[in-house]
C-alpha cells in the first residue's frame, strides 16, 4: 500500500494538549475491553482472589503503557497502541497446568505467573534477535499463510473447553454479554460510531451493571456465580507505588521468573503468530495515518521493539503485548494519525496501572460475564485464522492438505498428551491403550529435559500446527502465488 490519505493530524503532528488527552483517552477506551478481558480470562485458572486479580490488571495496564511508549518512540515510530496478545493464551494455559501440577494442591497462581514471566523473557530475546537482525523479511517467505492460518485458528479452537462450561454457570448474564457483543459489533455499528469503537467495553459495562443491580436487589445472593461484591474495593489502597518493596511490588509482583525449557518452546509459538500479525498491522497503521508502506528498517525496529517490551513485561508481571488492530481502525475513523496522541494514551495507561482502585473495580466483574466473552471472542479469533489462510490458493490440493493436516494434528496431538491412560484393571480389548504406548510411556523413555520439551510442545496445539505446517509447506513444492506469498 502506498499513497497519502486525508488525515486531520499526521504522524508527526502535535494536537493541543487538551485535545491530545481526549484523543489519547479514546485510544485507551478502544483497547480497554480486549486488554482487561485477558486477566479476567485467567482469574479462575490461576486460582486468584479479587485482590490478586486487581494486581494482575494493574500489571497488565503498566506493561501495555510501557510497550506502547517503546513502540511509538523506539520502534516503528507509528501511532500503534500495544496491548495484551491473544496469541499466547494456549501457551499460558500450558504454563498454568504445569505450575498447578508442581504446586500439588497449593495456590499455584503466583508460581504460574513466574513460569509465564520466564518464558516471555526468553521468547522476547528471540523476537528481538529476529527484529534487530533484519530476519523478519526472510521469515516471511518461510511463514506463509498456509502455516500461519491454522496456528491462529488454534488460538481460539484450543480454548473451547473454557467457553460454555464457564458461561453455563449463569446463562442469563453470560447470554446477555454474547447478545450485546453481537448487537453492538455487527448490528448497530452503522447506526452510531460508539458501537463501532467500543462494542466489547459497552457489553462488559452493561452486563456488569445488570449483575450489580441483581446483587443489590438480592436476586443474586452471595455465592451466586454472577454476584458482584464491591467490599474489596473499599479496602484497596488508592495507589500502588511500591516499586521493589512490600507485597506485590511493581517489579516482580509474583516473585522472580522461573524457567522451563518445554514451556519456553510453547510460548515461542505465540511469538511466531504475534510477530506475523504485527507485520501486517504496521502496514495498515502507516497507511491509515497518512503514510505509505513502512520501510524495512521500520519493520525490523518494530518487531525488535515488541521483543524489548515483552522482555520488560517479564519483570513487570504482565502478559506479552502486540499491536492492536482495533486502535488502527480507530485511526481510520477519527483521521487522527498522530503518534503524540498515542504517547498521551500510553501515559494514561501507566496512571491506570498505578491506580489500585481501578484494578479492584475490574476484579468485581463476574466470571459469568467473562464466560460470555470467551464464547464471543475465541470463535472470532479462529475466524481470523481462516481469513489469513484465505490469502493462499484454497483450490490447491497441496494447501488444503497442509492446512487441514496441521489443524487436525494441532487438535489431536494435545489430546494424546493430555490423556494419561492406564491399563490397570482392564480386560484385553477394552481399550486401545492396551495395544499402544501412551504419552506417559513415551515421555518416560526420554531424558527429563527432553521429556519436558516434548510434553509442553505436544500439549500446545499452536506449536504442533506450526511445526507440521513449517515442515510440509517448505518441503512440498509450491509456487509463491499458490502459497500466498507476494513475489518480491
Amino acid at each position: 500500500m502506498s499513497g497519502e490519505r486525508n488525515v486531520i493530524y499526521g504522524i508527526e503532528d502535535k494536537p493541543p494538549l487538551r485535545q491530545a488527552i481526549v484523543l489519547g483517552l479514546q485510544h485507551v477506551l478502544t483497547m480497554f475491553g480486549a486488554t482487561v478481558s485477558v486477566p479476567l480470562l485467567f482469574e479462575h485458572p490461576l486460582g486468584m482472589n479479587d485482590q490478586q486479580l486487581a494486581i494482575l490488571v494493574s500489571s497488565v495496564m503498566i506493561c501495555s503503557g510501557v510497550a506502547t511508549l517503546i513502540q511509538v518512540n523506539l520502534g516503528t515510530r507509528l501511532p500503534i497502541v500495544q496491548g495484551v496478545s491473544f496469541s499466547f493464551l494456549a501457551a499460558f494455559f500450558a504454563c498454568i497446568a504445569f505450575a498447578k501440577q508442581e504446586a500439588g494442591g497449593a495456590f499455584h497462581g503466583a508460581l504460574a505467573m513466574r513460569y509465564i514471566a520466564g518464558s516471555i523473557i526468553v521468547g522476547s530475546l528471540v523476537e528481538m534477535a529476529v527484529g534487530y537482525s533484519g530476519l523478519i523479511g526472510k521469515l516471511r517467505r518461510v511463514l506463509s499463510p498456509v502455516v500461519i492460518g491454522p496456528v491462529i485458528m488454534l488460538i481460539g479452537l484450543a480454548l473451547f473447553e473454557h467457553g460454555a462450561p464457564k458461561a453455563g454457570t449463569d446463562w442469563i448474564s453470560s447470554g446477555m454479554t454474547i447478545v450485546l457483543i453481537i448487537l453492538f459489533s455487527l448490528v448497530l455499528r452503522q447506526r452510531n460510531r460508539i458501537f463501532q469503537i467500543f462494542p466489547i467495553l459497552l457489553a462488559i459495562l452493561i452486563s456488569w451493571g445488570f449483575c450489580l443491580l441483581m446483587s443489590v436487589l438480592g436476586v443474586y445472593g452471595k455465592g451466586h456465580p454472577a454476584f458482584v461484591d464491591l467490599s474489596q474495593v473499599g479496602h484497596t489502597p488508592w495507589f500502588r507505588w511500591n516499586l521493589f518493596w512490600g507485597e506485590h511490588p511493581i517489579l516482580f509482583p509474583w516473585g522472580p521468573p522461573k524457567f522451563n525449557v518445554g514451556l519456553i518452546f510453547a510460548v515461542l509459538a505465540g511469538f511466531l503468530a504475534s510477530t506475523i500479525e504485527s507485520f501486517g498491522d504496521y502496514h495498515a497503521c502507516s497507511y491509515m495515518a497518512g503514510g505509505g508502506d513502512p520501510t524495512p528498517k521500520q519493520l525490523n525496529r518494530g518487531i525488535g521493539a515488541e521483543g524489548l517490551a515483552c522482555f520488560l513485561t517479564g519483570f513487570l508481571g504482565g502478559f506479552s503485548s502486540t499491536s492492536y488492530s482495533e486502535n488502527i481502525g480507530l485511526i481510520g475513523i477519527t483521521k487522527v494519525g498522530s503518534r503524540h496522541v498515542v504517547n498521551v494514551g500510553a501515559v494514561i495507561l501507566l496512571l491506570l496501572g498505578v491506580l489500585s482502585k481501578f484494578g479492584a473495580v475490574v476484579a468485581t466483574i463476574p466470571g459469568t460475564v467473562v464466560g460470555g466473552l470467551y464464547c464471543a471472542l475465541f470463535g472470532l479469533i479462529s475466524a481470523v485464522g481462516i481469513q489469513q489462510l484465505a490469502k493462499a490458493d484454497l483450490r490447491s490440493d497441496r494447501n488444503l492438505f497442509i492446512a487441514g493436516f496441521s489443524l487436525f494434528m494441532g487438535l489431536s496431538v494435545p489430546a494424546y498428551f493430555s490423556a494419561v491412560e492406564s491399563t490397570q484393571g482392564m480386560l484385553p480389548g477394552q481399550m486401545l491403550a492396551v495395544y499402544r504406548p501412551t504419552a506417559e510411556t513415551l515421555l518416560s523413555a526420554l531424558p527429563a529435559t527432553l521429556a519436558d520439551i516434548v510434553k509442553s510442545i505436544g500439549s500446545t496445539g499452536m506449536a504442533v500446527a506450526a511445526i507440521f505446517g513449517l515442515i510440509l509447506d517448505n518441503v512440498i513444492p509450491g509456487t509463491d502465488e499458490e502459497r500466498g506469498i507476494k513475489a518480491s
